[in-house]
């Protein structure tokens, strides 16, 4: 059985809510462990020094094995873990999101407080451009020159239709393209390969290795 992995997200959002006169602008941030979350949170508390609050809530890891979460200054548990249910619930790691209030002067309540600070994160979540993680077979294969452009093409048009993605490609001797493709998937992209060469493009499996890979 196919392992799945969390996804992220792709770059930082910010997005802002007022709800009964505060304002709640949350900002969610693409991190590659606690440590760096720690910074994106210091960053924004720099940032927007005036607010009252500015509550966390983080998962980190490959299999985001790892969370935080904090209430900073709001009643216990009406701030920081609902904003980190609605990262579990979104199946997303290595993700941090900074809710920062400003104090509207009208006191919300604590179930007002799950709801701002909820909805808060989700709204942003909305907005952001999703990365999928897939543990992916590489596939290799040397190409002359003279061939790389056709088979360049070739295989941009072929991981659009596979669930596969594409490395750089890396010119020597030869071009050579790499590509990582669902593993039930390597015998059609060797079979593609060397029927559009006459056999003569030989690709080579290497190891299985978990990617990123853009949704839509």
């Amino acid at each position: 059985m196919t392992r799945r992995y969390p996804s992220t997200i792709a770059a930082t959002v910010e997005h802002e809510i007022v709800v009964t006169k505060s304002r709640f602008v949350t900002t969610l941030v693409p991190v590659s462990g606690p440590e760096d979350a720690d910074r994106a949170v210091a960053e924004v508390r720099k940032r927007s020094w005036d607010a009252r609050h500015h509550c966390v809530a983080m998962v980190t890891g490959l299999l985001g094995d790892q969370a935080r979460s904090s209430d900073d200054g709001e009643p216990s548990g009406t701030a920081g873990v609902p904003m980190l249910e609605v990262l579990r619930r979104r199946d997303l790691t290595d993700v941090v999101a900074v809710v920062t209030r400003w104090f509207g002067g009208v006191k919300l309540g604590a179930g007002g407080l799950v709801r701002a600070y909820s909805t808060s994160v989700s709204e942003a979540l909305d907005h952001a451009a999703l990365v999928r993680r897939e543990a992916l077979t590489s596939v290799t294969v040397d190409v002359p020159h003279a061939d790389a452009g056709r088979i360049d093409n070739l295989l941009r048009e072929w991981v659009r239709h596979h669930g596969a993605t594409s490395a750089e490609p890396q010119y020597g001797a030869a071009a050579t393209f790499e590509v990582l493709v669902p593993e039930p998937e390597v015998p059609a992209l060797r079979a593609e390969l060397a029927a559009v060469s006459g056999g003569t493009l030989v690709a080579e499996v290497g190891d299985e290795r978990v990617v990123d890979v853009p949704v839509g």
